[in-house]
């Protein structure tokens, strides 16, 4: 008898666990949702149970399947400040989401320079006094890996106040922040970021299979996961510690700085950096979640070689092509070209990684439909690779969606190579998003270009704006064939912006072979 009903209370148990009403996490109080589309709406109930969803006056029913999930979509709304109430029902259960507004949602996603906040940038005290922004909230997900693509995630949506923009996105809340302003809408703000990670972890498995370099590196992790023991690990990181310890002593003895303390190594299957496994756990999640589109704030991770930022461009069309599947829309795409930073340019031209990954941008941004790139080359530090400006950064970003999602009739950018015309022994070099103008900021002359002939040797070149081009020259260079502008690491003093006071991205006119690895 008593085996009998222990069964029978089992069966209860699992009974209920299946009937309880589920929803993603993304789903709770102070959400915003989409405007001018249709929203999707789900959750999970018992198999077969009938659910039904009302918002705004809509009353929506959908049925359960046999996994338990449940899905409708609500008809397109207008952008709306009111506060509403999400009510979902199935059965005797029932959940009520509440202070939601409707307006403009973006995913905002990349690695530690997203994942910065406003307490880290300039003027925070000043942000942080005029940051009462109720209109603007940003649901923070906390980082998370996985082999498998997961349904749901762990976070909290925040409305923007004094108390709480200290712990936003500070790309992503300037960017919010400037779109709220000039649509006057509320906007909600996605922020799924993780510092050091490279571009394939946010990139779905099936999707890297095309790109040799990412499979070869897989397989070398496949290859350490197979042979890793945690008794190994263990091992070695107490041997690396003593190492260290020994290195700081003797370092502090000489007066100077010691290394880092070395981390634990994480077995290669549960790495942030294992391919697809953020996508897997930190974007994944939020599909079908309606948004308007997405920012990116990633790279620095893929510049450690010539031969990886070079193949950038083609991983980050590739990752938006993804995302844009998965929601099932090509929703607009905008990224950040990395900034200056490191030591400042010596030679004319430094083919480095850094400098090849701001190419793959620069022809992600010309070449990509629905997608554009905010460039940053004058804000950024020689020995911070977390640039405190991000006042700039979100700035940025927000032009181009304000004048190419928005239809605002604006200036989103800084000059773009267009074309080079040869004369004599001089370069014609004309320009996209000129704007009201090229000029040299702060002063003639324009610096940092350089120019050379068939023999691929550059040399520092005069450059000069005429008739809205720029002319470039050198008198050791009699037959030019190329010229290149801010081609290092930090071009420090590179000048050549639109009067509107966005600077012109890097450049090079050829397509030769780097000199670097």
């Amino acid at each position: 008898m008593k085996v009998w009903m222990i069964g029978i209370i089992a069966f209860l148990a699992v009974g209920s666990a299946w009937a309880e009403l589920r929803l993603p996490v993304v789903f709770s109080d102070g959400m915003v949702l989409q405007r001018d589309q249709k929203v999707a709406v789900w959750g999970w109930a018992d198999p077969g149970a009938e659910v039904t969803v009302s918002f705004g006056g809509q009353e929506k029913i959908a049925k359960a399947g046999k996994d338990g999930r449940f899905m409708v979509k609500l008809k397109k709304m207008k952008a709306s400040a009111e506060p509403k109430v999400l009510k979902i029902t199935s059965g005797t259960e029932s959940k009520a989401i509440k202070n939601i507004l409707v307006g403009e949602v973006w995913l905002c996603s990349g690695q530690s320079n997203m994942a910065m906040t406003v307490g880290k940038s300039d003027n925070f005290e000043k942000e942080q006094a005029a940051a009462n922004h109720p209109l603007i909230r940003m649901f923070i997900n906390e980082r998370n890996v996985s082999l498998e693509p997961l349904d749901d995630c762990t976070g909290a949506w925040n409305v923007c106040t004094p108390e709480t923009v200290g712990g936003f996105s500070a790309a992503a809340y300037f960017f919010g922040r400037e779109i709220q302003q000039e649509l006057d809408v509320p906007v909600g703000l996605i922020h799924t970021s993780w510092g050091g990670t490279r571009i394939e972890s946010w990139s779905p498995m099936a999707s890297l299979e095309q790109f040799p370099l990412v499979m070869e590196s897989k397989a070398k992790q496949d290859q350490w996961a197979a042979n890793f023991t945690e008794e190994r690990s263990k091992k070695q990181y107490v041997e690396a510690v003593a190492k260290w310890e020994s290195a700081v002593k003797k370092a502090k003895a000489n007066g100077k700085k010691g290394p880092k303390k070395p981390k634990k190594s994480t077995h290669p299957h549960k790495s942030q950096n294992y391919p697809a496994n953020l996508y897997n756990a930190m974007i994944n999640p939020f599909v079908p979640y309606g948004i308007r589109g997405a920012i990116w704030y990633q790279g620095e991770a893929n510049a450690h070689s010539i031969k990886e930022a070079m193949l950038y461009r083609d991983l980050l069309e590739n990752l938006a092509t993804e995302w844009r599947k998965d929601w099932g829309s090509k929703f607009p795409f905008y990224a950040v070209q990395l900034v200056n930073y490191k030591k400042p340019q010596v030679a004319p031209v430094e083919d480095t990684g850094w400098v090849f990954i701001r190419e793959s941008f620069l022809n992600f941004h010309k070449e990509v439909p629905n997608a554009g790139i905010a460039v940053t080359i004058d804000i950024g530090m020689e020995k911070n690779i977390h640039p405190t400006n991000k006042q700039a950064v979100g700035y940025r970003l927000a032009q181009q969606a304000l004048a190419k999602t928005y239809g605002k009739d604006i200036v989103a950018g800084g000059p773009i190579y267009k074309s080079m015309k040869k004369d004599g022994n001089k370069i014609a070099i004309k320009f996209d998003d000129i704007g009201s103008g090229l000029v040299e900021q702060g002063g003639t002359p324009l610096k940092t270009f350089a120019i050379a002939g068939a023999d691929q040797k550059f040399v520092a070149a005069q450059a000069a704006i005429v008739d809205g081009a720029v002319v470039v020259s050198s008198t050791e260079v009699a037959d030019p064939v190329a010229v290149r502008y801010a081609w290092a690491d930090n071009p420090v003093g590179c000048n050549l912006f639109n009067k509107e006071g966005f600077p012109a991205s890097p450049f090079r006119t050829d397509d030769w072979a780097p000199t670097g690895e």
